[in-house]
């Protein structure tokens, strides 16, 4: 029962430890943009369109409708596109997709970038139109070509998710990269994570974090609370709590979930900032009650121990309840543990084994052992040595000391499997090697109902297991 902090993989198997969130994948917003650039135009033209322009901004859109539809209907492109826009959205008539859909097709025809990328964001998304992603594509890329920034941006992702087209993070960097270059926030962001994992581009955290902090120094929510976690682990840049924690607080201010959750975390470990059970109980809450289940499952232990809050196992309950729902394998954990010790509810081995068996199936390796745990001695469930040994296979194969030792011990017995000392010392010497006394101790009682030979060939079992990190042994 730790709390949580997302970054990269969770905090160590004991369940009382918050947990940091991970990075913020490539956003998959598309872009649907508002012609408002005039160009080089007639003065009588101009002044319509700038009119309709200063009317829409003030919200009359009445006027600009005016404005514009005598335009468009003369075959103005700015116009039309706008008009679009307006469908689209439902500025000032009826939001109607397939309107929207003949205006833009008429302006994108004309080579209006605007219109060309959003009439491909109607055909993306099948609004107005049956969903065609080729011809989405089709249209991206006209604008694209002509250097529209979001036209490059929304190009960047179809090459990504590899739809309309065959899937190629090469391709997708070069659109990110040119939209970028011209200031887009999104491209920027995407571009950062695609150098962060490597993605149609050598991987390079430096240049990552080149592109997250461009984005975040626009405000770009995402890019300040992966730029937080750049800086938490210091990856392209010198491993810096303060700075994390700034960047952590700017992206909370704008309700990122995530960034509240972690910079809860930051006060309740006292990183960056003095030590503040209080305030991370803030941040955690403010984020468990956007349905955030990291938060809610940090929310539940910081109850469970009484940290910033009065001790309150109801609330844990209540906590660990909201997140294990959502799926939050250490939630799902937690809440096995209150049913099993019956704090803050019945005590029920029944529900608690429900629970382990969520998080366990979610690849826990402690809840696996749990598990293997509770079937082995008859726990919320008829005792099953097969079983039990399944589950303590399960977590034994990821390194879980204790599962490591009792898998020993059921090759000592023969509970579940043949009766094998030469399995029981490879299992045993494994577990101790990992730091569990049990192991330590079936290992030294296996060694002495053996042969040198059987003794030897052991020894080389858990030599080749630990070589091929438990897999297959």
């Amino acid at each position: 029962m730790w709390p949580q902090i997302v970054w990269m993989r969770p905090l160590p198997a004991h369940k009382n430890s918050t947990k940091l969130n991970p990075m913020k994948k490539p956003t998959a917003t598309l872009c649907l943009t508002f012609a408002v650039i005039l160009g080089s135009v007639g003065m009588s033209r101009s002044a319509d369109l700038q009119k309709g322009f200063l009317a829409y901004e003030s919200g009359d859109y009445a006027t600009a409708l005016g404005d514009w539809i005598s335009l468009a209907k003369r075959g103005d492109a700015l116009a039309q596109s706008n008009l679009g826009f307006m469908y689209s959205n439902g500025k000032g008539v009826p939001q109607d997709d397939k309107t929207a859909v003949e205006w833009y097709s008429l302006a994108a025809k004309q080579g209006n970038a605007d219109a060309q990328t959003n009439l491909g964001f109607m055909y993306e998304t099948g609004k107005g139109v049956p969903k065609d992603y080729r011809a989405a594509v089709k249209w991206y890329s006209l604008a694209a070509v002509q250097g529209y920034a979001s036209a490059q941006y929304n190009l960047g992702l179809v090459y990504q998710n590899g739809k309309g087209v065959l899937q190629d993070d090469k391709t997708a960097v070069k659109w990110y990269t040119l939209a970028a270059k011209q200031g887009d926030a999104y491209a920027q962001f995407n571009l950062g994570t695609m150098y962060e994992k490597g993605q149609g581009v050598p991987q390079d955290y430096k240049t990552a974090v080149k592109w997250y902090r461009i984005a975040a120094e626009q405000g770009y929510v995402d890019a300040q609370y992966n730029l937080g976690v750049m800086y938490g682990t210091g990856k392209g840049v010198q491993q810096d709590n303060k700075t994390a924690v700034k960047w952590y607080s700017l992206a909370a201010k704008q309700r990122n979930a995530r960034g509240q959750t972690n910079l809860g975390f930051m006060y309740e470990n006292g990183r960056g900032v003095p030590q503040d059970y209080k305030i991370a109980v803030k941040w955690y809450r403010i984020a468990a009650e956007q349905g955030y289940a990291s938060a809610q499952y940090n929310l539940g232990l910081v109850y469970e121990k009484g940290q910033g809050v009065p001790q309150d196992y109801k609330t844990a309950v209540m906590w660990y309840t909201l997140a294990a729902e959502q799926g939050n394998a250490g939630a799902q954990f937690n809440l096995g543990v209150m049913y099993r010790k019956g704090r803050g509810v019945l005590q029920d081995d029944k529900i608690a084994v429900k629970w382990y068996r969520n998080a366990a199936e979610r690849g826990d390796a402690y809840a696996q052992t749990i598990m293997g745990v509770m079937y082995d001695d008859g726990q919320g469930v008829p005792q099953d040595y097969m079983t039990a040994v399944k589950w303590y296979r399960l977590a034994a194969k990821q390194g879980d000391a204790l599962a490591q030792g009792k898998l020993g011990v059921m090759y000592a017995f023969g509970q579940g499997v043949l009766k094998d000392y030469l399995y029981a010392h490879m299992w045993g010497n494994i577990a101790a090697t990992n730091g569990h006394e049990l192991g330590a101790t079936l290992r030294d009682i296996a060694a002495k109902r053996m042969s040198p030979s059987q003794l030897e060939k052991a020894q080389d079992l858990a030599r080749e297991c630990v070589r091929k990190k438990y897999k297959g042994c």
